[in-house]
This record gives structure tokens, sequence and C-alpha cells, in this order.
């Protein structure tokens, strides 16, 4: 396998310290922009939720349908760009994308009509699928195999930040103008901060600074996961018939699309949901802070030994917990604990994630991760998709959230043990030997 691209020295490597491994000035960039991407392309639409609603006397179910049509569409869009990201690169198609989402997310406080919502909505899906999660993945993907868990942490650390620092923002803008004010400095928000990151500090492969992945590192100790880091499994080149074929990839296609269904569905109601019980919307938002501060700590923490353990058995406990603070802030309706409870949740939101994608690397490599990764995001993004729709509707049905959240948090148990099953793939289901995709300027 030839270079990928021309060789790239960004401006940002001519006055960043050498000292340092280029690859985690790549990580604080992709935090950057997962920072305001998703910041504004998830907890915002949390934010909106009730705003919309309001404004414009659209029911929980019509605002949450839009909302899950952004999250399908934005997962259809990630799979189709996969394969177009492992052999180009995702450089360009993130910088369109962005560019896109800032006009489309200012566009929100210009909606009057249900149709517009659903307009607008597309097409903020269509840039949020070209320039998060599979793009900003399959950069980490390539830049780091043996310290994979551990940069993934912090660059996933800005979709966090996101939540903790936008949302109470966003809330508050809407307090005091609307969405008419709110929406168009969150499209100016994401064009200023994420078109400079992506010029000036980002490069898709170490190979294009002649680097190696992870830098210089130590051969790493015997683990768990030592097989799966090898470069036989790295660099295998994976078509998707092949992945198709393999148990482990539905394990975690289902897995995560039944989590992200029941987790989504949560966040996205969760300041409605705590808007009755803490009094006011700023309040509830301050939660759902809450919950995001909560995904930064864990994940961090979660990063610092995740890359020597099992990862299917640390997901399942994750998925566990997540189902049970779900259920127990559902029932405990005590103010101080649902400030524990809703940070508890927080611990697992990110790590969810985190986890999905590492798993996808362990398994099935670098080379081929953005393909991989794309068909596992458009099932993850169904899923976040249906989920607000699905509780949305339950509760316009039901009067309440009792009914839905219960159902979402035995959906969570359920993907618990489904994700047991993703299994690092035989020897017999992989590609030859010969297909195996050296990775040049430098080895591990």
């Amino acid at each position: 396998m030839t270079l990928p691209g021309e060789t790239r020295y960004p401006p940002a490597y001519h006055f960043l310290p050498k000292s340092v491994y280029y690859g985690w000035y790549v990580t604080v960039a992709c935090a950057v922009l997962m920072f305001v991407g998703v910041g504004v392309g998830y907890y915002g639409l949390a934010v909106l939720l009730s705003p919309l609603q309001e404004e414009h006397g659209f029911s929980n179910t019509a605002v949450s349908g839009a909302t899950g049509l952004y999250f399908s569409i934005a997962g259809i869009v990630g799979a189709l760009i996969g394969p177009y990201i492992d052999r180009s690169g995702p450089i360009k198609i993130m910088l369109i994308g962005v560019l896109i989402k800032g006009v489309s997310a200012a566009s929100i406080g210009l909606i009057d009509n249900l149709w517009q919502l659903y307009l607008v909505y597309s097409v903020l899906a269509v840039a949020f699928g070209m320039s998060a999660a599979v793009a900003v993945n399959a950069i980490m993907t390539r830049w780091y195999v043996r310290r994979r868990a551990r940069a993934m942490s912090i660059s996933a650390t800005g979709v966090s930040a996101g939540g903790v620092i936008l949302s109470p923002l966003i809330a508050r803008l809407v307090d005091v103008g609307g969405t008419e004010l709110a929406a168009p400095l969150m499209g100016v928000l994401v064009v200023a901060v994420a078109v400079p990151t992506i010029l000036l500090v980002l490069v898709w492969d170490p190979r294009q600074m002649g680097l190696p992945p992870d830098g210089n590192v130590p051969p790493p100790a015997p683990s768990a996961t030592a097989g799966q880091l090898s470069d036989e499994v790295q660099l295998r080149q994976w078509k998707r018939s092949e992945v198709l074929k393999t148990f482990s990839f539905w394990a975690i296609l289902i897995a995560f699309l039944t989590v992200l269904m029941a987790q989504t569905g949560f966040v996205i109601h969760q300041i409605s949901f705590l808007e009755e019980r803490m009094g006011s919307r700023s309040e509830a938002a301050f939660a759902l802070s809450c919950t995001a501060f909560g995904s930064i700590v864990a994940r961090l923490v979660v990063g610092f030994f995740a890359d020597a353990v099992d990862k299917r058995l640390l997901t399942f406990i994750l998925f566990i917990m997540q189902g049970t603070a779900v259920l127990l802030v559902l029932h405990i309706e005590n103010i101080a604990a649902t400030w524990v409870l809703t940070l508890i949740f927080g611990f697992t939101i990110g790590n969810v994630y985190m986890m999905q994608s590492l798993l996808v690397g362990e398994i099935f490599g670098l080379v081929s991760f953005g393909t991989v990764f794309g068909l596992i995001s458009l099932a993850g993004q169904i899923g976040s998709g249906g989920g607000p729709f699905f509780v949305g509707f339950l509760e316009d049905q039901t009067g309440g959230y009792t009914i839905p959240f219960t159902i979402t948090a035995v959906m969570t148990y359920a993907a618990a043990l489904v994700v047991v099953f993703a299994r690092p793939v035989p020897e017999a289901a992989r590609a030859p030997a010969s297909e195996a995709v050296p990775i040049a300027g430098g080895g591990e």
C-alpha cells in the first residue's frame, strides 16, 4: 500500500514543540472538533427539544421524530463515506461537512413550520455524518495502536466538554433570545473553531509525516489484548462482504444499536424529564452538564487502563451501570440523589462511544476501520435516531417518562449480554496474510 496521499506537514507542525509526538497534537485537535461538532450536533439538540415545542407548538413526537431522522441520516452518511476515508482520508470531506454544519445549525433559528425543521435537521445530519465520529475515529485509529484507548479517551473528551460547556450556554441563550439567537451563534461557533483546526493541525495518517503509529513506545507487556494489536490483525484489509460474515461484527452492531437507542433516548429527553423535578430548564440543562462532566472524568480514567484489559468485559460492566442508573434516577426523586445518578450515568455515556471504536479497531484493525466502523456507526445512529422518537412517542401516549425509560434500561441490559459475543475473529475468517497492508514510514 502506498503512502496515503501527499506528504503533509501542517502549519502547526512548524511552531509546535518537536519533543512531543505529533499524534498528541492531532488528538487535541480531534477533541476540539468533537467539542463543537458533537456539542452542537448532539447535546445542542437535547437543549432545543423543549424550546422548539414551545415556540412553534410542535408535539414531543414531532420534534423527537426530526431528531430521530437526524441521527439516522447521519449514520447512513457515515457508512457511505467509510470506504472513501480508508482510501483517501477524511480531511477534505470533514472541511466540507463543518461548513455545511455551521450554516444548517444557524438555520434552526429561522424555522417556522414542521417541514422546515425536518429539512434543516436532514441537512445538518449530512454534515454531522461527514465530519464527526467516523472521520475522527478513523484518524485516531491510524495514529495509535498500542495507546489507542488512552488517546481516544482524550480526543473523545471533546464530546463531553461540549455537553459541560455548551449545554448550559445554549440553554442560557435560548432563555435570553430563543432559538433565533441561540441557533446562529451555534453555527458561527462551529465554523470559527472547526475550520482552522482542520486546516492548521490535522493530518490523517502518521505516514504522511514519516512517523510510526504511537511514536517511540516500548514493546507492550503481555495482556489480554496483545494478539489483537499485532500487525497481522491491525494491518488486515477487509472487504465489506468478509466483514458481514463474521459473528463479531453482528454482535458489536446489535449491541451498540440497542444501547445507543436507549442511551440517546434518555439523553435527548433528560432535560424535559428533569425540568419539572428541578423547577427550571436552566437547572435541568446544568444536570445534563453534570452528566457530560461525569463522562469526561470516567473516560480519562478508563482510557488509562483500557488498553490492557478485555474490552468486552469492560463494555459489559459499563452497560450494566448505565441501565441501573436510568432505573434509579427514574424512581428516586430526591434532588441530591438525582445529581449523583446523572453523574453516574455520565460515567458510562462517553465510554460507551469509546468502547464502540476500540472494539472495532481491536478486532478489525486500522486499515479498513472506516469501512467497518461506518457500518457499525450506521446501526448506532439509527438506534440513536429511533431512541428519541420512541421515548417521545411513549411519553405522549402515557403522559410520563416512567414506561419509556424503564424500557430503555431493559434494552441496555440486553445489549450487555450481546456484546460479550464480540470475540476476536478466528483465523479462518480472516483474509490471507498476503493481503495485509504494510505501514510505510516506520514500524511500531
